[in-house]
């Protein structure tokens, strides 16, 4: 391992799991934090060096140990950025840039677009997605689906599962259970899809409730028009049929006209014309007096359909739900993970409600793209809840940014609904395993726990290996770099596969694309990168002979 130390720059609970990883895996890390963070001691207490800071500049990376003139110890290799900002991640990686050519940059993006652009940008840059890598986690929960696994592999997103999981096309076939009593691993030849386990880029919808459908503008209508509207607008009505009449036998008018005159005064519409004009005083009495009960009504009418409208309960009802839906998955919290959740069960074909406090949250527009009904409320608030119906859903996941909030959301799911199966997003290590162990309100899962050991993989330029079960046997996914001066340099790289042990699946040129067609003929170059799936075995002896000489004796393990 590099001795020089790592920079990591943030104050949320990611920075303190990322942290507590790297320090824990042997890296020297100084944190540079806002001491304003309620995290602050605790990251000091976790054997880093802490550098308390509000604004990022040159100066501030220079002394954290970021500097191309200084290749001391003491000088910073690599560069993680955790802040939720990513304006203020891509500047600060731009500045630590133009400081050291050399530096790896691993930058937490919430907007994926952006990330993928960084690339041509830094360089050596790795960029995690919290939300893409968190969000299957919780859809398995959600389907109590352990037959899918996720992975981030060759720059795509990709999953690996059942043949009759996964959509086609497959890109390769990773293991063939019927073959024998013992699961075939990387075969060759024809396929049998119910018993192969296959690479994919995305699922087939397994199972499908009946959609829960949006309430439209015609229920939004409906809504508008409540009890409040109907008595008002049925006062009113009473008041013209009153007014119809007394006008017919008072004034001696005809039906149509007294109806006419009756509305008008109700309305506040006036009246054009002196049929009035020698009636009874008492005649014209009434006459004002309905007039001014219709000025009232009217402003009431207008006051009540105006808090309606502002009061957000249009856009409520627009995207909320019609009917009585059953067996779907209800989401509380709307933001960034979210709004890849929804993304994930529909393309799983999967019916869904969301729930969300902030009409201008990111996954409420996602939300509305994808067709979702979404309930604009606090989804600890049992009306909300009910609004989403969850007393016949199948799940729930709570995964909004606090966590009392999606406590309580648990709770009270958990009340309406025993046997709904409740995720719920905790931020609080200790407080979500006393939660799962004293309350029994179901799983927990931290965004933080996921993205942790992926960013201490890249701080350590190497892949974390995704594990994929096949029977009784595991086959390994991950990413290897040929290193100069290694065996396989000069190789073919149809050299590296091993019938049963590896198989090469794309490869990456320094500033190309990934080439999931490769050529099996092409000769291999230092630097290439390449994503291979393998037995333990396999990947050892791959590990060995990408590897330069100086590292290959270290050992044939496999690094966790």
């Amino acid at each position: 391992m590099d001795d020089r130390g790592v920079v990591v720059i943030g104050s949320d609970r990611t920075m303190l799991r990322v942290v507590t990883e790297l320090v824990s895996s042997g890296e020297h890390v100084t944190a540079i934090v806002n001491p304003d963070s309620r995290h602050y001691e605790r990251i000091g207490e976790l054997g880093a060096q802490v550098m308390g800071v509000r604004v990022i500049s040159e100066s501030v990376l220079r002394r954290a140990g970021i500097d191309t003139a200084d290749d001391s110890a003491l000088s910073a290799r690599a560069l993680v950025l955790l802040d939720a900002d990513d304006v203020r991640n891509v500047h600060t990686a731009l500045t630590a840039r133009d400081m050291d050519a050399k530096l790896r940059i691993v930058i937490q993006m919430v907007n994926p677009r952006l990330g993928g652009q960084l690339h041509e940008l830094l360089g050596d840059c790795v960029v995690i997605s919290g939300p893409s890598l968190a969000a299957p986690a919780f859809v398995a929960d959600a389907l109590e689906d352990d037959e899918l696994t996720w992975v981030e592999l060759g720059g795509r997103r990709m999953v690996a599962g059942p043949a009759d999981l996964i959509r086609d096309p497959h890109l390769t076939r990773l293991a063939d259970t019927t073959s024998s009593a013992t699961p075939e691993l990387l075969p060759t030849g024809s396929s049998d899809p119910d018993g192969d386990i296959v690479l994919g880029t995305g699922v087939r919808p397994v199972w499908r409730t009946r959609d829960v459908r949006r309430a439209g503008w015609l229920m939004a209508t409906r809504d508008i028009l409540d009890r409040r509207v109907r008595t008002i607008a049925a006062v009113m009505a009473g008041l013209v049929i009153a007014g119809t009449a007394l006008t017919h036998w008072i004034a001696n008018v005809e039906w149509i006209r007294a109806l006419y005159l009756a509305a008008g005064a109700v309305t506040s519409a006036g009246i054009e014309d002196d049929t009035f004009s020698n009636a009874s005083p008492w005649a014209k009495i009434a006459a004002v007096i309905v007039q001014l009960t219709g000025i009232v009504l009217m402003a009431l009418l207008t006051a009540v359909i105006v808090d309606s409208l502002i009061g957000a309960r249009l856009s409520r009802v627009i995207g909320g739900v019609r009917g009585r839906p059953r067996n779907h998955v209800v989401v509380c919290g709307l933001g960034t993970v979210g709004a890849r959740v929804l993304e994930i069960l529909v393309e799983r074909g999967v019916a869904v409600v969301g729930v969300e406090q902030d009409e201008d949250a990111p996954g409420v527009q996602t939300a509305h793209r994808l067709r979702v009904p979404v309930i604009i409320g606090d989804s600890s608030n049992e009306e909300t809840l009910r609004s989403a119906g969850v007393q016949r859903c199948q799940s729930v996941l709570a995964i909004t940014n606090g966590d009392i909030t999606n406590l309580e959301s648990a709770m009270v799911v958990h009340e309406l609904n025993p046997d709904a199966r409740i995720t719920m997003r905790m931020f609080d290590h200790d407080l979500a395993q006393r939660v799962e162990r004293q309350l029994g309100l179901g799983h927990s899962r931290s965004v933080s726990m996921l993205v942790a050991p992926a960013i201490a993989a890249a701080v350590a330029n190497r892949r974390s290996q995704t594990t994929v079960p096949a029977g009784r046997r595991v086959l390994l996914l991950t990413e290897v770099a040929v290193e100069p001066d290694s065996v396989a340099v000069g190789k073919r790289l149809g050299e590296l596969d091993e019938t049963g042990g590896l198989r090469v699946l794309a490869r990456l040129e320094s500033g190309g694309p990934w080439d999931w067609a490769p050529a099996f003929d092409q000769v291999v170059q230092p630097g290439t990168r390449i994503a291979v799936a393998g037995t333990r075995s396999g990947l050892a002896r791959l590990l060995l002979a990408t590897r330069a000489p100086h590292r290959s004796g270290a050992s044939g393990r496999i690094e966790p």
